[in-house]
């Protein structure tokens, strides 16, 4: 008596719950990435054209509400600005530096900073602003 040969064995690979679990991990990055930006938030002014963009990735002074200083997302005291620019320049001496400062500060406080970015070495700082209307056009 003969016995049946045993059936092959059909390997496939389903995809379709993987490409689904990717597809929810993407929209869950995509959602919480603007969250995860560290730093204080600012309010910046409205302008009426858009900024230049430069070259290279420039170092990003944030003056927050009450007049604190940060630097690439790290506070400093007023006496150890100058320090902590020249350390997030990394010994470049042509690094741009650009101020989102939060639009209800007084323009003094602005110009104390460029004063202090100026004396620390860098020249020619830079002012971030949202252009006029980018808020209501969702841009």
């Amino acid at each position: 008596m003969r016995t049946a040969e045993p059936a092959k064995m059909q390997a496939s690979i389903n995809i379709t719950p993987l490409v689904d679990v990717v597809l929810v991990l993407l929209i869950i990055f995509m959602v919480m990435a603007p969250h995860l930006r560290k730093g204080p938030q600012v309010d910046l002014p409205d302008t009426a054209r858009p900024r230049e963009q430069g070259e290279g990735e420039p170092i990003r002074v944030t003056i927050d509400e009450r007049g604190g200083l940060w630097v690439d997302d790290q506070e400093l005291a007023a006496d150890r600005f100058g320090e902590g620019l020249r350390a997030a320049a990394g010994g470049e001496t042509n690094t741009k530096v650009v101020i989102q400062a939060d639009a209800r500060l007084h323009f003094g406080d602005i110009r104390n900073a460029m004063l202090a970015i100026e004396a620390a070495g860098f020249h020619g700082v830079g002012l971030l602003a949202e252009r006029a209307g980018a808020s209501a056009r969702g841009d």
